[in-house]
């Protein structure tokens, strides 16, 4: 038995040894019936909160309108909760009712661990067998419950590789504008789900056929239609560059799975046809309106750092080969690098597939990493003013142009370095 099923069956037993219900619940319950090891187990049961945190000792209270407690064991958390009523009170005492009044048939699952049954009020076990994601109840009902749950219907199709059930789908397109009444955060965490998964692909295809990417992500779906200069974009339009790029995609964390979601963005904004079809800057253009939609969708600030600036210098590498050996040295030593790196393969495999300058830069990265250089700098601020230099702009440009000569290794002690400021500044400065 897993450690984490162990701590689970503990809670399960501390519930019944206090004359209380308790199951296993929702997807803990559907991976074992599909032969998966879960990740992680929910409980369900009578008690009320609490109850609940008065029978265990380490607690975090998380969802008082579902009626949800975090029970810390061992340092592992699980979610217990009360049994869930479709009527106007919260909580029920019945466990049929907490089940029909789930999500999708396929997380509506219970599982006795005493008796080692699974208990199956909604023909769950159906489903997963036809390969199903469908709505308990009436798909419209079952919206109105829980607006986000037309996202999460999506979600579960890719994660299972199964297919929405006609109904649950045509539902879905009925309810998509009540996506937007939906806190951004819970849409962010769906989303994030979605393209860090294995079939990114799949998901954001889903959204455009149900209607809800033009609902939670309308400037992706504005990609639709703008061509592209055939010579650099044999694949097609922008839309089908970005969708071609994410079929490539799997299991990357959220920062490649954004960028390469957003690389393009600017592009609408920018297209002009002079001589061919051109996007002058739309990677700064890009990067602005990435940022517009991260923050819209509430991610984090260090977050929304990293993923612009992939956006904002996906086109940089391609001078790779032409820049100087301090510019290359500076861009491996940005934490982003490799996404970039990464961002940039997948970029010319779902258009003209040359990969020479990632190669280039491959071959380039793994010498710098043999004797990585992060050098100190050999003169601060201070010592440069006192050569003769007032504070202001100067300072870091001098500061750069140094650093850049000493990762070139032509300057490499504090004498040399004030020779060359003297040298090559001390006109300029005049």
């Amino acid at each position: 038995m897993d450690k984490n099923k162990k701590f689970a069956l503990g809670i399960v037993k501390r519930l019944r040894k206090t004359k209380f219900q308790a199951y296993f619940a929702g997807g803990c319950v559907r991976d074992m019936v599909m032969k998966k090891t879960p990740g992680d187990y929910d409980i369900t049961t009578n008690a009320t909160p609490k109850q609940i945190r008065r029978l265990f000792k380490k607690t975090v209270f998380v969802g008082a309108q579902f009626g949800t407690v975090l029970v810390i064991e061992n340092g592992i958390p699980f979610e217990v909760t009360t049994f869930r009523s479709g009527r106007g009170n919260k909580f029920s005492g019945d466990p049929k009712e907490d089940a029909l009044n789930r999500d999708f048939t396929v997380n509506g699952l219970l599982y006795d661990p005493m008796k080692r049954r699974v208990i199956d009020y909604c023909d769950g076990r159906s489903d997963i067998n036809k390969r199903l994601i469908r709505c308990i109840g009436d798909p419209l009902r079952c919206f109105k419950q829980d607006r986000l749950r037309p996202l999460r219907a999506v979600r579960f199709a890719c994660a299972l590789n199964f297919k929405i059930e006609k109904g649950t789908f045509g539902a879905i397109k009925k309810f998509k504008d009540e996506i937007k009444k939906v806190s951004k955060e819970r849409i962010r965490s769906e989303l994030v789900e979605l393209l860090t998964g294995k079939n990114p692909y799949s998901g954001i295809k889903l959204l455009d056929e149900t209607g809800l990417l033009a609902a939670i992500l309308p400037e992706v779906e504005t990609l639709k239609g703008v061509q592209q200069p055939p010579k650099f974009h044999p694949e097609g339009d922008v839309f089908v560059h970005t969708m071609l790029l994410l079929k490539r995609l799997k299991n990357a964390d959220p920062i490649l799975s954004f960028a390469c979601l957003l690389h393009d963005i600017g592009k609408p904004a920018t297209y002009e046809k002079s001589d061919r079809i051109r996007f002058n800057n739309h990677d700064r253009v890009g990067a602005r309106i990435a940022e517009e939609i991260l923050e819209r969708l509430r991610f984090s600030n260090e977050e929304i750092k990293k993923i612009v600036y992939c956006i904002d210098n996906h086109m940089r590498v391609m001078n790779a080969t032409k820049m100087r050996e301090a510019t290359l040295k500076r861009m491996f030593l940005e934490d982003t690098f490799l996404t970039e790196l990464e961002l940039h393969k997948l970029d010319c495999m779902a258009s003209h597939s040359d990969l020479k300058i990632y190669k280039f830069l491959k071959k380039k990265y793994a010498e710098f990493k043999k004797r990585p250089v992060a050098p100190k700098p050999l003169l601060d601020g201070y010592e440069i003013m006192n050569l003769g230099f007032r504070q202001g702009p100067i300072i870091g440009k001098i500061q750069k142009e140094l650093t850049n000569l000493q990762l070139e290794r032509k300057i490499r002690s504090k004498t040399k370095a004030k020779e060359w400021v003297c040298r090559k500044w001390k006109k300029k400065n005049a």
